[in-house]
């Protein structure tokens, strides 16, 4: 099955699409673009101006592109006490810890202090991604991303998303999908 996205910088659409990174600005890569380009993965990138004073990254993210926020999802970072780990959730959404600690089939998960998330991950917090992170982490996906042909994730750095099918998101990561989410 082809992805419903397709990477390619001769198209019409190439200004939307994350080029390699250059100097002096302009559509910079991230690691986490490179990483998907050295899988293959199609994505579609999405820029927009981010606000420091925003009180939700996440919440920022979909309203600023105009994306339902049950397609717009966050990385977060948990520590289950043998080791870190990730949870991906819909922004309008929680990560549930009871529950992402029984998917990672550990006792108990509570966030990772945000020092040892921007270690583990190296990104800042904000702009967690799923894809290039430093160390990889074991990673699950709440199932709902499951209902979307595409969802948007961190790109790498806050004002910067990337929108990829599920499946993929799953095969790069080598994420466990399970409901790990609720509502606020």
């Amino acid at each position: 099955m082809q992805s419903p996205l397709a990477y390619r910088a001769d198209t019409a659409y190439s200004g939307l699409v994350a080029r390699p990174e250059r100097k002096g600005g302009g559509s910079a890569g991230t690691r986490a673009t490179t990483a998907l380009q050295a899988e293959g993965v199609s994505f579609v990138a999405h820029s927009y101006e981010h606000d420091p004073a925003a009180p939700s990254y996440g919440l920022e993210a979909a309203q600023a592109l105009g994306i339902p926020p049950e397609r717009v999802f966050k990385t977060l970072v948990v520590d289950t006490g043998a080791g870190l780990a990730v949870g991906i959730v819909p922004v309008d959404r929680q990560l549930d810890l009871k529950a992402i600690a029984h998917a990672l089939g550990v006792k108990r998960a509570d966030l990772a202090a945000a020092a040892a998330a921007q270690r583990a991950t190296g990104y800042v917090l904000g702009g967690i991604s799923p894809f290039g992170q430093t160390k990889a982490l074991p990673t699950v996906l709440d199932d709902g991303a499951l209902n979307h042909d595409t969802i948007l994730v961190s790109g790498g750095r806050r004002g910067f998303d990337v929108e990829v099918a599920p499946a993929d998101l799953v095969r790069i990561c080598r994420a466990t999908v399970a409901p790990i989410s609720r509502t606020r």
